[in-house]
């Protein structure tokens, strides 16, 4: 009779129910009985190495100098207006330091923007004659950003083969079409993109780029940008021009390729460039229209996502920025040195220099027929030498297995506006006396 009741009341999904809980109770019991042996115990985890993410990139290190003393004629850093040690810019800086501390703590977009940092946007406005700027906290981020905010993947990019590294990681992180032209050669330039436009690879379904820099960091040669507007305005690409190296160098008041050559600056849709040659401090810029700035405080990723240069170095360049307003014909003198420095290393016995007149940075290749490996090793010898005489120098620094065309070995050296005749001819004549001691001669090889 109970079990009559009980099968009246209880359906048939219960007892399955009952029966799923038994036969789960049984089997972790039974588990839980056995002794099991723990799967990683100590000696195994001593054991284990973990695969790196990343495999090792060789990379050949540059000579360690150490700290250069005033008795040392440095050629190798890019300080073209030598005002890393001017007196007023570090007492500036150090205010700066005693007010706000030494970092701002967080990017410009989360509690990052501190005055001095609208204070330096504003005034590289006026200076540069555009509309706004940005500023980032490092100069190889800053064109590296500026890039993948604009194009994407899908777009088309036509850029210089010799534009510089943090220009290629650009392009990486934008994963455009990516096309090089021959050196500064516009007609190979014309070229490419009439076939493009043949092919209907450009359209106005999609958006084109033309990215070229104002003086090449890896030749020292000056870009055509009359020529190249002139082309990017008939094929419509939008222009984003490096100009890292001519802020602060060249034109009348130091405002750069434009200024110099003369261009309308809103013929160049983003002007970027580098604080760190000529401003005494680190960082970069992105400079044009509100809208196209505006946009980079949304999309540029060295901006949004790193901490804003530190209240001292921002300073640091409004002071440096205040003596190049003051004090244009500091531009004058540069311009001088660095045409008596091109002329003076035409004279070379043994080595041949690639640089445009105007050009802070000139490089110094070997005359010989030798591989990129050996040239390499021989001009550290000679940058070597060099520094025991008393002028420091620098073998220009490369990802060989990595970078776009990469440039072949050279030394790279870097006018200054304190540069003297005297100077000149000391860096000359040790450049061809340390070939002659340890260059590539029959007995000695290279370290």
């Amino acid at each position: 009779m109970i079990l009559m009741d009980i099968y009246d009341t209880a359906s048939w999904w219960t007892v399955l129910i009952g029966l799923q809980v038994v036969i789960g109770s049984v089997y972790l019991w039974l588990k839980k009985s056995k002794k099991s042996e723990p799967i990683l115990t100590r000696e195994k985890f001593l054991e284990w190495k973990p695969l790196p993410l990343v495999d090792d990139i060789p990379v050949e290190e540059p000579p360690l100098m150490g700290k250069i003393d005033d008795n040392v004629l440095n050629v190798g850093a890019t300080s073209f207006l030598c005002m890393d040690k001017e007196q007023s810019i570090m007492d500036s800086a150090i205010n700066s330091l005693h007010k706000y501390g030494v970092g701002s703590c967080g990017p410009r977009g989360f509690y990052g923007t501190i005055d001095v940092h609208l204070e330096l946007e504003e005034r590289l406005a006026k200076f540069l004659q555009v509309e706004e700027t940005c500023v980032y906290s490092y100069g190889f981020s800053t064109i590296a950003s500026a890039i993948p905010a604009y194009a994407k993947k899908g777009d088309i990019i036509f850029a210089d083969e010799k534009v510089w590294f943090a220009i290629q990681k650009g392009f990486d992180a934008s994963r455009s079409t990516i096309i090089y032209f021959k050196h500064n050669d516009m007609n190979d330039l014309e070229r490419l993109l009439q076939e493009a436009a043949d092919k209907k690879q450009l359209n106005p379904k999609r958006r084109a780029f033309l990215v070229a820099e104002g003086i090449y960091m890896n030749t020292g040669e000056m870009c055509p940008l009359r020529r190249l507007v002139e082309l990017a305005r008939r094929f419509k690409l939008r222009i984003i021009l490096d100009e890292s190296l001519t802020i602060g160098v060249i034109g009348k008041h130091g405002r750069g390729l434009t200024e110099h050559l003369n261009v309308p600056r809103d013929e160049i849709d983003l002007i970027v460039g580098s604080l760190e040659h000529s401003f005494a401090t680190v960082g970069g810029f992105c400079a044009g229209t509100h809208f196209i700035v505006e946009h980079q405080r949304l999309s540029g990723l060295g901006y949004c996502f790193s901490a804003s240069l530190p209240p001292m170095l921002t300073q640091a360049a409004i002071s440096a920025l205040d003596i190049i307003e003051k004090q244009p014909n500091i531009i004058a003198e540069l311009d001088d040195n660095s045409r008596k420095l091109n002329k003076a290393l035409a004279n070379l016995k043994h080595f041949t220099f690639r640089g445009d007149e105007l050009s802070p940075v000139k490089h110094i290749y070997l005359k010989d027929d030798l591989t990129d490996r050996l040239k390499h090793s021989y001009l550290k010898n000679i940058t070597n030498y060099c520094l025991h005489k008393g002028v420091a120098m620098t073998v220009a620094a490369y990802l060989r297995d990595i970078e776009v065309n990469c440039p072949e070995p050279s030394i790279r050296l870097a006018s200054s506006r304190k540069l003297n005749d005297e100077n000149i001819a000391l860096i000359c004549s040790l450049l061809d006396e340390a070939y002659e001691k340890v260059g590539p001669n029959d007995g000695l090889g290279p370290v």
